[in-house]
């Protein structure tokens, strides 16, 4: 009883209102404020502040939630340790990933676990690093896929493989046929279209020109990866992704440069001291084999300048 009583407490808090609570639990408005009255007598401590127009946690309410969400993180937890099953013929797995990685590495990892273990159920979020730290926090997600700048130091990032960005264009840009690299005058003379600021791909591009003392001439921002790899596809614009995806289209290429492109370190993050099933600690060696050979693939074919 007492967890329901809880949750009937966060969604109070969530909602700022009785009556929207009520509504989000499809209980009714007197009923939720009886079960609130009875967990503050329970407590011995008003929870909510009522006073308002809207309802507030009191310092002791505020106290209090955040001892319960812990609690209820974990209970959580504990339902699903009691559900997994160790030889894997079924289970689920929650995964998170920025959305570079998703639409290069995605999907041979889904094809690769499922041909493994047909059982596991995959679930699987694009997010921001914030978003999928905030998730691990939560215990919302398993693991999540992003770069190695976590700033929680209850989120273990675990180094995975070498990024390699570069600039691409479609099949019909005068680069796709030039022998010779592309110099600085020529990044500042062609259009660009980048992913919008809202990716951290596009920090690093940011910082890639201000290195170079030069101010691109942006024709086109996007939030999609898709629809950059479009306007690439059928224009002369030229892009900055990650090289990998030049791999799993090839009306795409990477150039050669006179100034190459950082590299980034990609990570697995998982929270600290949480639970792991059966189904990540299968999925994890799964993982670091798949990051090995983008990395080797990388090494192995360095860009040719003008190569496609």
């Amino acid at each position: 009883m007492i967890l329901r009583h809880i949750r009937y407490l966060q969604a109070v808090v969530e909602h700022g209102n009785f009556t929207r609570a009520a509504e989000a639990l499809h209980v009714s408005q007197p009923t939720l404020s009886q079960q609130i009255k009875q967990l503050e007598e329970t407590v011995g401590a008003q929870l909510l502040d009522r006073g308002g127009r809207t309802v507030r946690p009191t310092d002791a309410g505020a106290a209090y939630l955040e001892y319960a969400r812990r609690a209820l993180r974990e209970l959580e937890a504990a339902r699903r340790a009691t559900r997994d099953v160790g030889d894997l013929s079924r289970g689920s797995l929650r995964l998170a990933m920025t959305p570079t990685f998703a639409s290069y590495l995605l999907g041979p990892l889904a094809a690769r676990l499922r041909s493994l273990y047909p059982g596991i159920e995959l679930c699987v979020r694009e997010a921001t690093l914030d978003a999928i730290e905030l998730a691990l926090l939560e215990d919302e997600i398993d693991a999540g896929i992003a770069f190695d700048q976590t700033r929680s130091a209850e989120i273990d990032a675990r180094p995975l493989f070498c990024e390699t960005l570069a600039v691409v264009v479609g099949e019909g840009h005068p680069w796709r046929r030039q022998a010779e690299a592309v110099d600085a005058e020529a990044l500042a003379q062609t259009p660009w279209a980048l992913l919008s600021a809202d990716f951290a791909t596009r920090g690093h591009i940011d910082r890639y020109f201000r290195d170079l003392g030069l101010k691109p001439r942006i024709a086109a921002q996007a939030n999609s990866i898709g629809a950059v790899m479009e306007i690439v596809r059928h224009s002369d614009c030229a892009t900055i992704l990650p090289r990998a995806i030049t791999r799993r289209h090839p009306e795409l290429g990477a150039v050669g440069l006179q100034t190459p492109l950082p590299a980034r370190t990609a990570a697995v993050l998982t929270r600290k001291a949480a639970y792991r099933s059966a189904a990540l600690r299968a999925f994890l060696p799964v993982l670091d084999a798949l990051g090995e050979e983008l990395e080797a693939e990388d090494g192995a074919r360095p860009p040719a300048a003008g190569a496609g």
